[in-house]
């Protein structure tokens, strides 16, 4: 039986392909989380205060709408101030938004948040699709200054229900 060099042994087993590593969170990551999450939150209690101090007064929030009278497909963009009026003026029960599987990306002050959300008006599911959280961070810390999401109410993946209150 030949011998194989011992070198080519070496070789072999270094350029075997390995179990992936996980990458070490950043560690503003938990603080990027916590400003989406008290977005969520803000818009959960219609509390249009706490809803502005994550908010840069610039930040707009944009995604492709359908019109419900034309069934035309549009670009939504709405200042912080419209979403927050919006928030105010709604008399359904309470806005519940739940992110799944964040990724989160920084960059010295800036970061983005992609993550899978669900959306429900109390317990009752109204639709899912991807939110992408565009982040600053600020003298007052991380700040949202754009939000684009996806709009979809079907088709959406089997998550657990929302808890009545």
């Amino acid at each position: 039986m030949p011998k194989t060099p011992l070198i080519l042994l070496w070789l072999a087993a270094a350029c075997a392909p390995s179990a992936p590593v996980a990458p070490t969170p950043h560690p503003e990551a938990a603080a990027v989380i916590a400003t989406v999450q008290a977005m969520a939150d803000a818009m959960r209690t219609k509390d249009t205060a706490a809803f502005r101090r994550v908010m840069e007064p610039g930040a707009r929030f944009t995604g492709m709408r359908v019109r419900r009278a034309t069934g035309d497909t549009i670009i939504q963009v709405l200042t912080v101030t419209q979403f927050a009026d919006f928030i105010a003026r709604d008399t359904r029960e309470p806005w519940i938004e739940r992110f799944f599987d964040p990724e989160i990306r920084i960059e010295g002050t800036l970061a983005t948040l992609w993550a899978q959300y669900d959306f429900h008006f109390g317990t009752t599911f109204s639709h899912c699709g991807v939110d992408a959280v565009q982040l600053l961070r600020t003298p007052a810390g991380w700040r949202i200054v754009g939000l684009a999401d996806t709009y979809q109410p079907t088709g959406c993946p089997e998550r657990p229900p929302v808890a009545a209150n």
